[in-house]
């Protein structure tokens, strides 16, 4: 009962909260000129009510609670917050980054789909409405950066919209073009495939989101157990937690990262007593210490990798470990080959979904070793000494 109560009371004043600031917002747009577009209210809550924490069921009270302490509803973080200094979030990162901008991407705001017309309003979070919206279920495929329409029930499409990344293999073929191999271009710059992008690494292959190697063939979807078939078969979709007791019923006295699925070592240790994430974190590393290697030995220029700054990659032209300065900022990388562009890309790609070794862990170490062995190659190692298998 005391649990309950708990619950009821987080409620109410998350209903309050939300249903003024809603209010506020939405007065402020009812307030401007005839011909000023209406500013969409950051948060969205069911319209129906009444909010009163004794007329709503448990179960729902539960799911309320459960969101409100998760990721998705911290517009405090990074990904919510990021914005807040310029007063608007551009168009193109509201689909993901709010509410209202996921629901005009996608029309159910009543607007026709595509890109909204307009920056969004700061302040919004992945909101109720994002994911129980009664027309998300007009919403039957999802396209990704790769150019593939994938099928997805209404269940699916708020995932797979926001955890696809933005870039993709045929991105950067596009940026390489026609330039050889391993030619430094100023003109070349990093191609991000964005963050936690599990559902690019899940759909495998078939998804197209690495940079796949002529003559190599790739893992398609990670089907997994087929009762474990969409995001929300392991992912509790209010709280996110991962439902690791699922793992159990095939899996015993394991948690997932310490499941191998399979009988061989992939990162030349030879331990098959840790979960295949140890490989992939393996050959992962191994793979950034060749990236460095060939940029300081074939593009001329090392590199120092700092995954708190965007670009991410930055130049080190004095070799001292540490990026270059110019203005007070460190200096993006400038000396990439179409070569270094694919293999960075790659890794950046698996190493962004840290949970890869469960949402298509064949994709990720096929990703990894083409990699590694186009830049062991070119720096004329031995890739069979290393003892990776792909």
């Amino acid at each position: 009962m005391r649990n309950t109560a708990t619950v009821f009371s987080l409620i109410a004043a998350l209903s309050v909260s939300f249903l003024v600031l809603g209010n506020a917002r939405t007065g402020d747009a009812q307030e401007t000129s005839g011909d000023a577009p209406a500013v969409p209210p950051p948060y969205v809550m069911p319209q129906s009510g009444p909010f009163h924490p004794e007329r709503i069921a448990v179960e729902n009270a539960a799911a309320i609670a459960a969101w409100s302490r998760s990721g998705h509803s911290d517009a405090a973080a990074e990904a919510f917050a990021h914005w807040n200094e310029d007063g608007e979030i551009p168009a193109v990162c509201s689909v993901c980054h709010s509410g209202a901008g996921f629901r005009a991407f996608h029309g159910l705001d009543g607007s026709a789909p595509g890109l909204p017309e307009n920056p969004m309003p700061i302040g919004g979070v992945v909101d109720c409405e994002t994911c129980h919206s009664p027309k998300l279920s007009s919403v039957t495929e999802i396209r990704f950066p790769s150019g593939i329409a994938h099928p997805v029930s209404a269940a699916e499409a708020a995932c797979l919209t926001c955890h696809q990344g933005r870039a993709a293999g045929a991105t950067v073929a596009k940026a390489i073009g026609t330039r050889g191999d391993d030619t430094p271009d100023p003109e070349l710059g990093f191609v991000n495939p964005h963050y936690a992008t599990a559902a690019a690494t899940w759909l495998g292959g078939y998804g197209g989101a690495g940079y796949h190697y002529p003559g190599k063939e790739y893992s398609g979807r990670f089907f997994h157990a087929r009762p474990l078939a969409t995001c929300a078969s392991c992912h509790e979709p209010h709280s996110l937690e991962v439902a690791s007791a699922t793992c159990g019923t095939c899996h015993e006295n394991a948690t997932p990262r310490e499941i191998r699925l399979s009988r061989q070592s992939y990162d030349g240790s030879g331990n098959l007593s840790v979960g295949i994430r140890s490989d992939i974190l393996g050959n992962a590393d191994r793979l950034m210490q060749l990236l460095k290697e060939y940029a300081a030995g074939v593009a001329g220029t090392a590199m120092v990798y700092d995954g708190h700054r965007h670009p991410y990659f930055f130049a080190d032209a004095n070799g001292d470990g540490q990026a270059d300065q110019a203005e007070g900022k460190p200096v993006a990388y400038n000396a990439w080959t179409p070569r270094l562009l694919r293999a960075a890309f790659n890794w950046k790609l698996v190493t962004a979904d840290p949970g890869a070794y469960a949402h298509n862990p064949h994709y990720a170490l096929e990703l990894l070793y083409d990699s590694t062995e186009d830049l062991a190659q070119r720096l004329g190692l031995d890739v069979a000494a290393m003892g990776i298998r792909r």
